[in-house]
């Protein structure tokens, strides 16, 4: 089952809930365990090699379909409609998916930032994240809603609403000290093109955007037709705590899904020529422990 960095684990409220376990925090964050099952990956998934993601409709149970543009993906969301992000890992070994929606880490509640607390995936597992972590047994449900209304707007976080990033670490194999000398030499070297590549391509970027950009996707993000995801009702599920050490610093895959009304795409260049916002999945936060807090009190 995955977990989160620390490590956690979790189970959505129409499965059986996993057994409760003491959970411990690392003071290098939480890495959650979760509780899922190991399937076949669906070839249609988004995804560059270790793992799958899919954008499942929890009313109907339906996975959303995804339209491809630019080098990037898209889902059509249903307001008001609940959804997870299903992770599947498509590799013989555990992996680390450091999790965010709207630029927001769906564990810790920070600004998204591929340092933080992510999930912890056993070899082949595959696991629904349903919502915004409250505590090693509750979360908050993710629910499709206006932007004003979403998680990210209320906390005044509005610039990178309409995305979902999973940011893919391989875990630390203890090997002879000569490879590691090796290593170390290496990583020394030119950085890693194919994740300069996914920067450039603004993938997954955390440093702040051009001012004119800025300024755009400001005046985009007042707009309160547009989609976000909120901090729906309180649901059981369960993680615990594991320790996991990256093989690297940075990510060895970012998945980027942005998603929106369907309406919205069609008018925002999925088939038209107008421009389309791109919001940050990683936009860089503060170093802070803990849960998702809540959002602040309705007027």
């Amino acid at each position: 089952m995955p977990l989160p960095i620390a490590s956690s684990s979790s189970s959505s409220p129409s499965s059986p809930a996993a057994p409760r376990r003491r959970s411990l925090l690392l003071a290098a964050g939480a890495v959650f365990a979760l509780a899922g099952c190991m399937t076949p990956p669906d070839a249609a998934a988004v995804g560059q090699g270790l793992v799958d993601i899919e954008v499942v409709d929890r009313e109907t149970g339906q996975v959303l379909e995804v339209y491809r543009h630019a080098g990037r993906w898209y889902v059509a969301g249903r307001p008001g409609a609940r959804y997870a992000i299903r992770i599947t890992n498509r590799t013989g070994s555990r992996i680390l998916a450091v999790t965010a929606v709207d630029g927001v880490n769906v564990l810790s509640g920070q600004t998204g930032a591929w340092s933080q607390s992510g999930y912890v995936f056993d070899p082949w597992q595959r696991y629904e994240i349903t919502g915004w972590r409250k505590s090693d047994s509750q979360v908050a449900a993710f629910e499709f809603t206006s932007l004003p209304d979403s998680y990210a707007a209320r906390t005044g976080r509005p610039l990178d609403v309409g995305v979902i990033g999973v940011a893919v670490f391989r875990e630390r194999v203890v090997r002879p000290a000569w490879r590691d000398a090796e290593r170390e030499r290496r990583s020394n070297g030119a950085f890693d093109d194919r994740l300069e590549r996914r920067l450039a391509d603004g993938a997954a970027a955390p440093s702040a955007p051009a001012p004119q950009a800025a300024e755009q996707q400001a005046k985009s993000a007042t707009r309160a037709d547009r989609l976000g995801t909120g901090h729906g009702q309180r649901e059981e599920s369960w993680v615990s705590t594991t320790q996991f050490d990256r093989a690297s610093s940075t990510p060895d895959e970012i998945v980027s899904v942005q998603y929106d009304r369907y309406e919205n795409l069609l008018a925002a260049g999925i088939v038209g020529s107008a421009p389309i916002a791109r919001p940050r999945p990683f936009p860089g936060s503060r170093d802070v422990a803990g849960y998702v807090p809540d959002p602040p009190a309705r007027y």
